[in-house]
């Protein structure tokens, strides 16, 4: 259904309603592949078990989740490339004619198109991996309840100590890539100055933005690690002291707990993301004029 140029607004929500249908499907191939490589370290662990009784049953299973794995994998990364880039041409000259309508500056309009660029590319890259993550991450929480307590409580309490983290420095977050995007917009207006004095401070000042939020990423992500590097040593203590003798269940727990760190370590990155984008979106939408 055509859309009002001049009545243009974006969203993440109201993009996923808008496209739902090729977006869905995408979603429906990650759910997909992201519940095959959930049961990899399962597998991985019959197979041992297998082999150390002279058995090849498990190792034939684990080659059959492979090639299923691969098989999806290779289908949703053919289909989405050529979903998203039709997504983009449909954006992209909506906002170009909305900017337009509007008279906004030239500088805004070319800043604007590259930020839409950063939505398209979020739902193409990073959605994926947010949902492929936060399957791995409640589907390894939902084993690691099955197969050790007290590593599940562990990892619950990292998880609910990021939650919180991330939860305080939110609005310093948002209130960082404002900063950064309100310097962004001036980069063709401040190029066409021909002032070296002018131009040299707008990227002094991009940069400026740029290290304060990098500046606050990496705080995060070292109190974040201090409670990964306490999993890494509690997971193995905790599963050997809990009598657990079965070497192909040692290897699978613990490969659960590397698969849950993998997962709760990315998301760090996707709330970032997401924070900006919320910025963007208000942006061009003509709510951060």
């Amino acid at each position: 259904m055509p859309h009002e140029t001049d009545n243009f607004r974006i969203s993440l929500a109201a993009l996923l309603r808008r496209f739902k249908k090729p977006i869905s499907l995408t979603m429906a191939l990650v759910l997909a592949e992201s519940t095959l490589g959930l049961l990899f370290p399962l597998f991985i662990g019959f197979a041992i078990n297998g082999l150390l009784v002279q058995s090849y049953n498990g190792v034939a299973a684990l080659g059959g989740l492979g090639a299923l794995a691969l098989a999806v994998g290779t289908w949703r990364r053919y289909y989405d490339t050529r979903a998203y880039a039709r997504i983009y041409e449909e954006l992209g000259n909506e906002l170009v004619a909305s900017e337009q309508q509007k008279d906004v500056q030239v500088s805004a309009v070319v800043a604007r198109t590259s930020m839409l660029t950063e939505f398209v590319e979020f739902l193409e890259n990073s959605m994926p991996s947010i949902v492929s993550s936060s399957i791995g991450l409640v589907g390894t929480l939902a084993i690691l309840a099955s197969l050790n307590v007290a590593v599940f409580v562990a990892c619950m309490a990292l998880f609910l100590a990021m939650l919180v983290l991330y939860w305080l420095t939110g609005p310093r977050n948002m209130a960082l890539n404002r900063g950064y995007n309100d310097e962004l917009e001036r980069r063709v207006s401040v190029l066409e100055s021909q002032n070296p004095s002018e131009i040299n401070s707008h990227f002094r000042s991009l940069m400026t933005w740029n290290i304060k939020l990098s500046d606050l990423e990496t705080a995060n992500y070292g109190l974040i690690w201090v409670g990964v590097i306490g999993l890494f040593v509690f997971a193995p203590i905790s599963v050997i002291q809990g009598g657990v003798t079965n070497y192909g269940m040692v290897f699978s727990i613990l490969m659960y707990v590397f698969q849950f760190i993998e997962s709760v370590t990315l998301l760090p990155l996707f709330i970032q993301q997401i924070i900006r984008l919320k910025e963007i979106a208000g942006r061009l939408s003509g709510e951060s004029q």
